[in-house]
């Protein structure tokens, strides 16, 4: 009795570090649950001190049938109208043509998930052509970014700059600089990156 006993109390062992074993190799990784797009607009319109609009809106697009941060292949326009001095409202719209998906309305309505930053050389080089300011926010107050302002320098530097747009996911928006349209450390908000795209832009 006694080594029965002992054996059923080592088959139990032995089956229970088999099952451990087999769950750690079959449980799927957890994935972030991050937005495929593959169609990106700016839609830049100039407007009065106001806000007023006052010009033709202007629209360049960044497309990938994959997906633009899954594919090497990314049409990317130019973006060519913009002047010096002026104020322009820039409006972002975000598609996943996959899935037939309005990925605008999502970023919307999970506002308090995402935020987008202006960076390349038209936003943070020593002499930046551009100044980029929020003019939406989530249900807490903190910046999106599918809608603000930007504003042309009235010297523009160069004849060339590098419009980097970056769509986070999941950051901490009350950690300190995140607020910062142009804030080059915003992986230390955490968060993962949906989107990661540089349009040129001539003047």
């Amino acid at each position: 009795m006694k080594i029965t006993k002992n054996l059923l109390a080592a088959l139990a062992i032995a089956t229970m570090g088999m099952a451990l074993q087999s769950c750690s190799k079959d449980d799927p990784v957890p994935e972030v649950d991050q937005e495929l797009i593959t169609d990106v607009t700016l839609t830049f319109t100039e407007v009065d001190d106001a806000g007023m609009e006052i010009g033709t809106a202007m629209a360049y697009k960044a497309s990938s049938a994959e997906g633009i941060e899954l594919s090497t292949n990314i049409d990317i326009e130019v973006i060519s109208g913009l002047e010096a001095d002026k104020r322009y409202l820039l409006e972002i719209t975000a598609y996943n043509s996959i899935a037939g998906e309005d990925i605008t309305t999502e970023i919307l309505e999970e506002g308090d998930e995402h935020q987008f930053y202006f960076l390349g050389s038209a936003f943070v080089a020593d002499s930046p052509n551009m100044v980029y300011a929020y003019d939406d926010q989530d249900e807490d107050g903190f910046p999106i970014g599918l809608k603000g302002y930007v504003t042309t320098q009235p010297t523009l530097v160069g004849n060339a700059s590098q419009f980097r747009l970056i769509l986070r996911h999941d950051l901490d928006k009350a950690y300190a600089g995140a607020e910062n349209p142009s804030w080059e450390n915003f992986v230390q908000a955490g968060g993962e990156t949906d989107l990661d795209i540089t349009f040129p832009v001539t003047f």
